[in-house]
C-alpha cells in the first residue's frame, strides 16, 4: 500500500531543490492511495486531503477498511461450493431435462474451469479466457450459450446472495464471443515479420513503424505526433496520446488536428527503443512545422504544429500517399494483404498478452474504452494456465490421514 502525490513528481527542480510540478497539478483529487482489496486485485482510490487519505490507508493496513475486509468463510467459499447450495436449493422445481443438463454441464465444463478458485476471485479475464478456450476446442456454440448462460446464473445468484460485489459474467457480449470474437485481428505478424518491414522502410519513416509496435499508435496518432513535451516526454518516459491528423476540404480546408479515436486521448509509457528511435529521426530528418487548425479541445485555434512525418518535400502526407508507400513496404517484407499498419497495434497488444501482461495494462496502453474490448480482441493470446492435477487430493489427504470415525468392526445401519 502507499499514498502518492498527483500533483508533484518524485524528482526536484536542480535549482530550486523543490519537487517538480505534474501535469495534473491543481486539477482534481492530489492524493492517491493503492491497495489490495478483499479479492486481492490492486485498487486505488483518491482524495483531496492527506489526513484522509492516511486515514483510509492506515484502515486497509489494519483489515477495518469495507474494502478490505470480507468473512472467512465468503472469502475462503470455492466456486464449486457455492455451485452446490445453488444446485441443492433449486433442483426440486427443475424440470427432468433440466436436471439431468445443469449438473452434467457443471461436472463437464465449469467445474474443472473454475471449481477450486474462491468464487470472490473469478474475474471477467478468468471467464473471457475460459470462453476463447471452449473456441479453441472447437465447442460447438450451441453449448457454449449453455455452459455460460448457467455460469451467468450461478453468478447472479451469488451477487444476490451477497458473496459477490457484481457478476464477471455481466462484462462479457455473448454475441461476439459466439461469432468467433469478432474484434480479433485477422493477422498478426511476428517479431521477425515486424523487423524485416522495419528493415526495408526508409529512414524517414522508420521511426513510425517503432510507434505502431512499439507503443500500439494508429496511423493517424503517428501522423499527427509533434516534437514537443505535448506529445512525447523523454526524460518522464511518457508518449502523451492527444491528437490524430486528419483532413477534411470541406469543414478545414485540408489538414487539421482531432483528438484520437473514441476519445483514446491519454498517457503511456514510452518505450526506451521508441524514444531512441523518434529522437534520431528528429536528428536525422527533422520535424516540419505546419499552421494547422486544432479542434482537440472544445475551442479551435490555429497553431504551429512542428509534426514528425512528412513526404520527401516536407509536405503533409495524405492518406493516398500513404497507401502507396505501405503497398510498396508491404510487398517488400513479404507481408500478406491483410498486412496494415493496424497490424503492428495488434502485435503490440498481442506481444503484451501473451508475455503475462495484465490485461487492464494491455487496456491501458491501448487506450481502450472498456476492458471488453481488449479481451475480446484478444482473448485467444491470453496464456494458458492448466490446472494442476490431484491439487484436492493434496488438500484433503492431511484431514483423511487425522480421520477418525466408525470402522469396518463398527455396528453399520
Amino acid at each position: 500500500m502507499a499514498i502518492d502525490d498527483l500533483w508533484y513528481l518524485k524528482k526536484r527542480n536542480p535549482d530550486t531543490k523543490k519537487f517538480i510540478p505534474s501535469k495534473r497539478h491543481g486539477r482534481g483529487k492530489r492524493w492517491r492511495v493503492r491497495y489490495t482489496d478483499a479479492d486481492n486485485n490492486d485498487r486505488e482510490k483518491l482524495f483531496d486531503l492527506k489526513r484522509d487519505a492516511e486515514t483510509f490507508d492506515l484502515n486497509c493496513r489494519s483489515g477495518v477498511a469495507a474494502e478490505v475486509k470480507v468473512s472467512r468463510e465468503i472469502g475462503q467459499l470455492t466456486f464449486a461450493q457455492y455451485a452446490q447450495r445453488w444446485q441443492e436449493s433449486r433442483e426440486s422445481g427443475w424440470s427432468v431435462e433440466t436436471r439431468r443438463r445443469v449438473p452434467q454441464n457443471l461436472r463437464k465444463r465449469l467445474l474443472p474451469a473454475f471449481g477450486e478458485q474462491s468464487i470472490r476471485s473469478i474475474t471477467l479475464t478468468d471467464v473471457m479466457a475460459w470462453l476463447g478456450r471452449l473456441l479453441d476446442d472447437h465447442t460447438a456454440k450451441s453449448s457454449i450459450g449453455l455452459y455460460f448462460g448457467v455460469l451467468k446464473t450461478i453468478m447472479n445468484a451469488a451477487v444476490v446472495d451477497k458473496v459477490l460485489d457484481d457478476n464477471p459474467c455481466d462484462g462479457v457480449n455473448l454475441s461476439h464471443v459466439l461469432r468467433g470474437m469478432s474484434r480479433a485481428p485477422k493477422w498478426v505478424p511476428t517479431e521477425d515479420q515486424v523487423l524485416k518491414l522495419a528493415g526495408v522502410v526508409p529512414r524517414r519513416f522508420r521511426a513510425a513503424i517503432w510507434l505502431g509496435a512499439g507503443e500500439g499508435l494508429r496511423i493517424g496518432e503517428v501522423l499527427g505526433m509533434e516534437n514537443s513535451s505535448r506529445c512525447m516526454d523523454v526524460a518522464a518516459e511518457e508518449l502523451h496520446v492527444v491528437q490524430q491528423l486528419r483532413h477534411s476540404r470541406e469543414h478545414f480546408g485540408g489538414f487539421y488536428l482531432a483528438a484520437p479515436k473514441s476519445g483514446s486521448a491519454g498517457t503511456v509509457d514510452l518505450d526506451a527503443v521508441v524514444a531512441e528511435e523518434v529522437t534520431a529521426h528528429v536528428n536525422e530528418v527533422g520535424p516540419v512545422e505546419f499552421e494547422l487548425p486544432d479542434i482537440t479541445s472544445d475551442r479551435r485555434v490555429t497553431r504551429p504544429a512542428a509534426l514528425l512525418f512528412t513526404t520527401t518535400r516536407g509536405k503533409l502526407i495524405t492518406d493516398r500517399y500513404w497507401s502507396e508507400l505501405w503497398e510498396d513496404w508491404r510487398s517488400a517484407a513479404d507481408w500478406p494483404r491483410e498486412g496494415t499498419f493496424h497490424s503492428l497495434r495488434h502485435f503490440f497488444a498481442t506481444t503484451l498478452m501473451s508475455n503475462g501482461v495484465e490485461p487492464q495494462e494491455v487496456q491501458h496502453a491501448l487506450r481502450h474504452a472498456s476492458l471488453r474490448i481488449t479481451l475480446e480482441t484478444y482473448v485467444h493470446w491470453l496464456p494458458k494456465k492448466d490446472r494442476p492435477r490431484g491439487l484436492i487430493g493434496q488438500i484433503l489427504r492431511p484431514a483423511k490421514g487425522s480421520r477418525t470415525g466408525p470402522t469396518g468392526d463398527q455396528d453399520q445401519h
